[in-house]
Protein backbone atom coordinates (compact mmCIF):
# COMPACT_ATOMS: atom_id res chain seq x y z
CA UNK A 1 0.00 0.00 0.00
CA UNK A 2 1.71 3.54 -0.87
CA UNK A 3 1.05 5.69 1.85
CA UNK A 4 2.05 9.06 3.02
CA UNK A 5 3.18 10.19 6.13
CA UNK A 6 2.17 13.21 7.88
CA UNK A 7 2.67 12.15 11.68
CA UNK A 8 1.95 14.79 14.23
CA UNK A 9 4.17 14.53 17.49
CA UNK A 10 4.22 15.36 20.92
CA UNK A 11 6.01 18.63 20.68
CA UNK A 12 3.69 19.75 18.35
CA UNK A 13 0.74 18.92 20.27
CA UNK A 14 2.25 20.69 23.78
CA UNK A 15 2.27 23.64 21.18
CA UNK A 16 -1.12 23.52 20.43
CA UNK A 17 -0.40 22.55 16.67
CA UNK A 18 -4.09 20.60 17.09
CA UNK A 19 -6.16 23.83 18.41
CA UNK A 20 -4.02 26.07 15.78
CA UNK A 21 -5.42 23.60 13.10
CA UNK A 22 -9.00 23.40 14.12
CA UNK A 23 -9.51 27.29 15.24
CA UNK A 24 -11.20 27.99 11.93
CA UNK A 25 -13.61 25.68 12.18
CA UNK A 26 -14.57 26.33 15.41
CA UNK A 27 -14.87 29.89 14.31
CA UNK A 28 -17.31 28.66 11.20
CA UNK A 29 -19.28 26.95 14.43
CA UNK A 30 -18.60 23.96 12.77
CA UNK A 31 -17.05 22.41 15.75
CA UNK A 32 -16.63 23.77 20.07
CA UNK A 33 -13.38 22.90 21.14
CA UNK A 34 -12.53 21.74 24.18
CA UNK A 35 -10.79 23.93 27.11
CA UNK A 36 -7.68 22.67 28.49
CA UNK A 37 -9.22 23.42 31.91
CA UNK A 38 -12.08 20.54 30.74
CA UNK A 39 -9.34 18.15 29.34
CA UNK A 40 -7.39 18.18 31.73
CA UNK A 41 -10.33 17.76 34.32
CA UNK A 42 -11.41 14.69 32.50
CA UNK A 43 -7.66 13.03 32.57
CA UNK A 44 -7.34 13.58 36.02
CA UNK A 45 -10.87 11.74 36.77
CA UNK A 46 -9.77 9.26 35.10
CA UNK A 47 -6.33 8.54 37.07
CA UNK A 48 -8.37 9.12 40.01
CA UNK A 49 -10.61 6.07 39.21
CA UNK A 50 -7.57 4.14 38.03
CA UNK A 51 -8.49 0.40 38.51
CA UNK A 52 -5.19 -0.94 38.59
CA UNK A 53 -3.65 -2.11 41.33
CA UNK A 54 -0.37 -0.92 40.99
CA UNK A 55 -2.05 2.67 39.67
CA UNK A 56 0.11 1.93 35.98
CA UNK A 57 -2.12 3.58 33.13
CA UNK A 58 -2.58 2.17 30.25
CA UNK A 59 -3.78 3.42 26.82
CA UNK A 60 -6.02 1.14 24.36
CA UNK A 61 -4.41 1.32 20.84
CA UNK A 62 -6.55 0.54 18.28
CA UNK A 63 -6.24 2.93 15.19
CA UNK A 64 -3.60 5.77 14.92
CA UNK A 65 -1.73 5.44 18.43
CA UNK A 66 -0.45 1.64 17.18
CA UNK A 67 1.17 3.39 14.26
CA UNK A 68 1.63 6.61 16.24
CA UNK A 69 1.67 7.01 19.78
CA UNK A 70 2.75 10.30 20.57
CA UNK A 71 3.50 9.88 24.17
CA UNK A 72 6.40 8.46 26.19
CA UNK A 73 5.49 4.78 26.85
CA UNK A 74 7.78 2.20 28.68
CA UNK A 75 5.54 -0.95 27.09
CA UNK A 76 3.38 -2.51 24.53
CA UNK A 77 1.86 -5.31 25.01
CA UNK A 78 -1.12 -7.34 22.45
CA UNK A 79 -4.22 -6.82 23.73
CA UNK A 80 -8.19 -7.90 23.04
CA UNK A 81 -11.35 -6.17 23.88
CA UNK A 82 -14.52 -7.66 24.47
CA UNK A 83 -17.65 -6.11 23.65
CA UNK A 84 -16.47 -3.13 21.28
CA UNK A 85 -15.08 -2.95 17.47
CA UNK A 86 -13.52 -0.48 15.85
CA UNK A 87 -14.39 1.43 12.60
CA UNK A 88 -14.94 4.50 10.54
CA UNK A 89 -17.31 6.12 12.68
CA UNK A 90 -16.32 9.45 13.40
CA UNK A 91 -16.02 12.17 10.37
CA UNK A 92 -13.65 14.76 10.81
CA UNK A 93 -13.44 18.24 8.79
CA UNK A 94 -9.73 19.08 10.77
CA UNK A 95 -7.25 16.75 10.21
CA UNK A 96 -8.00 14.37 7.96
CA UNK A 97 -10.95 15.93 5.55
CA UNK A 98 -11.96 19.67 5.70
CA UNK A 99 -15.38 21.39 5.40
CA UNK A 100 -16.52 20.77 1.73
CA UNK A 101 -15.13 16.94 2.03
CA UNK A 102 -14.60 15.24 5.10
CA UNK A 103 -12.49 12.54 5.92
CA UNK A 104 -13.21 9.97 8.15
CA UNK A 105 -11.12 8.40 11.67
CA UNK A 106 -11.58 5.21 13.90
CA UNK A 107 -13.46 5.20 16.85
CA UNK A 108 -14.69 2.44 19.67
CA UNK A 109 -18.29 1.45 18.86
CA UNK A 110 -19.78 -1.44 20.66
CA UNK A 111 -20.84 -4.98 19.83
CA UNK A 112 -18.53 -7.11 18.71
CA UNK A 113 -14.53 -7.61 19.61
CA UNK A 114 -11.30 -5.65 18.64
CA UNK A 115 -7.61 -6.63 18.77
CA UNK A 116 -5.07 -4.18 19.31
CA UNK A 117 -1.84 -3.58 21.80
CA UNK A 118 -2.08 -2.01 25.78
CA UNK A 119 0.58 1.23 25.86
CA UNK A 120 1.64 2.07 29.48
CA UNK A 121 2.43 5.56 29.73
CA UNK A 122 6.30 6.11 31.86
CA UNK A 123 5.15 6.54 35.14
CA UNK A 124 7.55 9.54 35.76
CA UNK A 125 5.53 11.54 33.56
CA UNK A 126 2.16 10.50 33.84
CA UNK A 127 0.41 13.64 34.30
CA UNK A 128 1.81 15.49 31.66
CA UNK A 129 1.89 12.62 28.63
CA UNK A 130 -1.55 12.22 29.57
CA UNK A 131 -2.00 16.18 28.57
CA UNK A 132 -0.40 15.50 25.10
CA UNK A 133 -3.04 12.67 24.88
CA UNK A 134 -6.10 14.39 25.60
CA UNK A 135 -4.63 17.35 23.65
CA UNK A 136 -4.58 15.12 20.87
CA UNK A 137 -7.86 12.61 21.59
CA UNK A 138 -10.02 14.74 23.17
CA UNK A 139 -9.62 18.10 21.16
CA UNK A 140 -13.66 18.08 20.53
CA UNK A 141 -15.28 15.65 22.59
CA UNK A 142 -16.13 13.03 19.88
CA UNK A 143 -15.11 10.19 22.43
CA UNK A 144 -15.36 9.42 25.62
CA UNK A 145 -12.82 8.32 27.62
CA UNK A 146 -13.26 4.69 29.99
CA UNK A 147 -11.21 2.38 31.72
CA UNK A 148 -11.92 -1.41 30.31
CA UNK A 149 -10.50 -4.73 30.96
CA UNK A 150 -8.30 -6.29 28.18
CA UNK A 151 -7.34 -9.76 27.99
CA UNK A 152 -3.08 -9.97 27.05
CA UNK A 153 -0.86 -12.53 26.41
CA UNK A 154 1.49 -11.88 29.80
CA UNK A 155 0.22 -9.10 31.90
CA UNK A 156 -3.32 -10.44 33.95
CA UNK A 157 -6.51 -7.94 34.85
CA UNK A 158 -4.83 -5.30 32.92
CA UNK A 159 -7.54 -2.38 33.06
CA UNK A 160 -6.71 0.45 29.81
CA UNK A 161 -8.48 3.80 29.21
CA UNK A 162 -10.13 2.92 25.85
CA UNK A 163 -11.36 5.90 23.80
CA UNK A 164 -15.38 5.25 22.59
CA UNK A 165 -17.37 6.73 20.01
CA UNK A 166 -19.47 9.80 21.76
CA UNK A 167 -23.01 8.44 19.61
CA UNK A 168 -24.01 11.91 20.62
CA UNK A 169 -21.57 13.50 19.09
CA UNK A 170 -22.47 15.87 15.73
CA UNK A 171 -20.44 14.34 13.45
CA UNK A 172 -20.57 10.79 14.47
CA UNK A 173 -20.66 8.36 10.96
CA UNK A 174 -23.43 6.27 12.31
CA UNK A 175 -25.97 7.10 9.71
CA UNK A 176 -23.24 6.62 6.44
CA UNK A 177 -23.30 3.22 4.83
CA UNK A 178 -20.63 1.69 4.20
CA UNK A 179 -20.02 3.20 0.31
CA UNK A 180 -20.41 6.93 1.77
CA UNK A 181 -17.97 5.87 4.27
CA UNK A 182 -15.61 4.52 1.50
CA UNK A 183 -16.20 8.32 -0.05
CA UNK A 184 -14.59 9.37 2.34
CA UNK A 185 -11.91 7.63 2.94
CA UNK A 186 -11.17 7.60 -0.70
CA UNK A 187 -11.32 11.67 -0.81
CA UNK A 188 -11.28 13.34 2.74
CA UNK A 189 -7.76 15.25 3.31
CA UNK A 190 -6.05 17.97 5.17
CA UNK A 191 -3.16 19.20 7.48
CA UNK A 192 -2.69 15.63 8.65
CA UNK A 193 -2.95 14.17 5.45
CA UNK A 194 -5.19 11.38 3.50
CA UNK A 195 -7.91 9.80 5.90
CA UNK A 196 -6.98 6.96 3.38
CA UNK A 197 -3.37 7.35 4.70
CA UNK A 198 -5.06 6.73 8.27
CA UNK A 199 -6.91 3.52 7.07
CA UNK A 200 -3.75 1.87 5.45
CA UNK A 201 -1.37 2.85 8.38
CA UNK A 202 -3.63 0.66 10.44
CA UNK A 203 -4.23 -2.11 8.60
CA UNK A 204 -0.12 -2.62 7.97
CA UNK A 205 0.41 -2.22 11.98
CA UNK A 206 -1.89 -4.72 12.33
CA UNK A 207 -0.43 -6.62 9.53
CA UNK A 208 3.06 -6.46 11.95
CA UNK A 209 1.05 -8.01 15.04
CA UNK A 210 -0.09 -10.88 12.74
CA UNK A 211 -3.64 -9.82 12.66
CA UNK A 212 -6.62 -9.15 10.19
CA UNK A 213 -9.84 -6.77 10.50
CA UNK A 214 -11.88 -8.05 8.17
CA UNK A 215 -13.96 -4.52 8.16
CA UNK A 216 -10.78 -2.66 7.36
CA UNK A 217 -9.82 -5.02 4.56
CA UNK A 218 -13.44 -4.82 3.02
CA UNK A 219 -12.50 -0.64 3.23
CA UNK A 220 -8.68 -0.88 1.75
CA UNK A 221 -10.42 -2.96 -0.81
CA UNK A 222 -13.34 -0.57 -1.66
CA UNK A 223 -11.05 2.79 -1.06
CA UNK A 224 -8.20 1.53 -3.64
CA UNK A 225 -11.04 0.79 -6.01
CA UNK A 226 -12.58 4.09 -5.53
CA UNK A 227 -8.98 5.88 -6.00
CA UNK A 228 -8.26 4.23 -8.82
CA UNK A 229 -11.20 5.67 -11.02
Amino acid sequence: MEVSRSLIDREKIKNGFLQEMAREAEAKGLIKLTSAEDREASWREILRTNPNADNSVWIFAYGSLLWNPAFHLVDRVDAYLDGYHRDFCLRTIIGRGNEKQPGLVLGLEKGGCCHGQVLQIDPGCVEEELAVLWSREMIASAYLPKWKKLDTPHHSDVYAVAFVMDTNYPYYAGNLSFEERCYDLAHGEGPLGRAADYLFETVFALEKMNLTDDLLERYVARVKAIRSC
